[in-house]
């Protein structure tokens, strides 16, 4: 996979971009093209339950992301697939893919990346606001309650400079109707 390779680079739209978990060279601000931040995954270990779900991000098709690419030294090129293998494939709903992405300087590079797999059975598609809503705000995993998860990643974007108004709905109407939640 990586012997033809003279750089290698990470693509991260979520957690990955505030807390990679891995060694890099250079960090850049991001774009993928093709693919959206969404939250369009049911989280059944994390932030829910196989009973009750709650939803984490997914790279999926459509649109473009802002996100963070990170360029790995050759010498961490093996522990960083590993880690992320562990990460980010717990339960098979995302794809490893290559995808281009433009730097923030202009230029483009391939990016190791994860896709959500729309066949897979915790894919939940397009919802609505009202209905991410709904889930986020009850729903609590091992890592604990959905609601901070989404308030979490709209607090990073935003320092970041990235918007995501859907996801700031979201947060916002989470919010509204749960006592002690505040919106990002």
């Amino acid at each position: 996979m990586m012997r033809d390779m003279d750089e290698f680079w990470v693509f991260g739209y979520g957690s990955l971009m505030w807390n990679p978990g891995f060694d890099y060279e250079v960090r850049s601000q991001a774009r993928a093209f093709g693919f959206r931040r969404s939250l369009c995954v049911r989280s059944w270990v994390h932030r829910g339950t196989e009973q009750k779900p709650g939803l984490v991000l997914g790279l999926d098709r459509g649109g473009s992301c802002h996100g963070v690419a990170f360029r790995i030294s050759p010498e961490h090129w093996l522990s960083t697939v590993d880690y992320l293998r562990e990460r980010e494939l717990v339960t098979k709903v995302y794809v490893e893919r290559f995808v281009p992405v433009r730097l923030s300087g202009g230029s483009t590079v391939r990016a190791l990346t994860y896709v959500v797999d729309r066949s897979h059975r915790q894919y939940a598609g397009a919802i609505t606001v009202t209905e991410a809503a709904d889930v986020v705000r009850d729903a609590i995993g091992r890592s604990g309650p959905n609601h901070v998860y989404v308030e979490n990643t709209v607090a990073h974007l935003r320092e970041m400079g990235i918007r995501d108004h859907w996801l700031e709905e979201v947060a916002s109407r989470v919010a509204a109707f749960s006592p002690g939640v505040t919106a990002p």
